[in-house]
């Protein structure tokens, strides 16, 4: 596994997907950090959270597609496969490569914070916890537009395919909010709902429930792919 994330890690890097990635979300959040925050003169980062929700729907997609999709389009795929590997590694050494770039996207925001203490009190604890939030929504959208990538050799297919996904499962709430009429569904929607626990951490509220809800959903998805190889090789 640890050669999979090396090998992942550096080629994020000598690719312009790492670079594309960090700018555009550095970008993102520094907008919505001066319009929330520096603008209004305030140490409150709520909408900047709130923004952030949306722009990792668009860009984690971009930063998963070439993953398992390239392997694909590039006939490697066998050669990992047969190599001295386990399906699991592979898996799991490319997802921690994709989390770990996120993750390095995501340190920005502390430096925002570390910027507002300059002036005034910063709600430090409110700000780990979206943090958090952040970190875990991210862990389980990389792990399901990981999954998508392994069911196409097409980069642009992935990315796409991602976004929908993950724009739908955004959207959960707003289908629960129409069908409230209808028995039984507006509650399996909102216990499926991403955005409501993700609300309730930038509410600074530290939800266990919403923890293991995304972890869950990370591990799940990791599970599926490992079963799409799993399939391949034997097949």
């Amino acid at each position: 596994m640890g050669a999979i994330y090396r090998r992942e890690v550096g080629a994020f890097f000598t690719s312009s997907i790492a670079y594309v990635f960090l700018a555009v979300f550095y970008l993102a959040a520094g907008y919505f950090f001066f319009g929330s925050s520096l603008a209004m003169a305030t140490t409150d980062m709520s909408n900047l959270f709130s923004s952030l929700f949306f722009v990792i729907t668009i860009l984690i997609p971009v930063l998963t597609m070439r993953l398992f999709s390239e392997e694909k389009k590039q006939k490697t795929e066998q050669g990992l496969l047969t190599a001295p590997v386990s399906i699991g590694g592979i898996v799991m050494g490319k997802y921690l490569a994709a989390l770990t770039l996120y993750t390095i996207g995501l340190a920005i925001i502390f430096v925002y914070a570390l910027i507002l203490s300059f002036f005034g009190a910063v709600a430090w604890g409110i700000v780990i916890s979206n943090i958090l939030a952040l970190f875990l929504l991210g862990a389980a959208f990389i792990a399901v537009t990981l999954f998508i990538s392994s069911l196409t050799e097409n980069q642009v297919v992935a990315a796409v395919l991602g976004m929908i996904v993950l724009l739908a499962l955004a959207l959960i709430d707003v289908v629960a909010r129409y069908a409230e009429n209808v028995p039984v569904v507006p509650t399996v929607l909102n216990a499926l709902s991403f955005y409501t626990r993700y609300y309730d951490f930038t509410a600074g509220l530290f939800d266990p429930a919403g923890v293991l809800f995304y972890v869950s959903t990370a591990v799940i998805f990791n599970f599926f792919t490992v079963r799409v190889f799993e399939k391949r090789r034997w097949s």
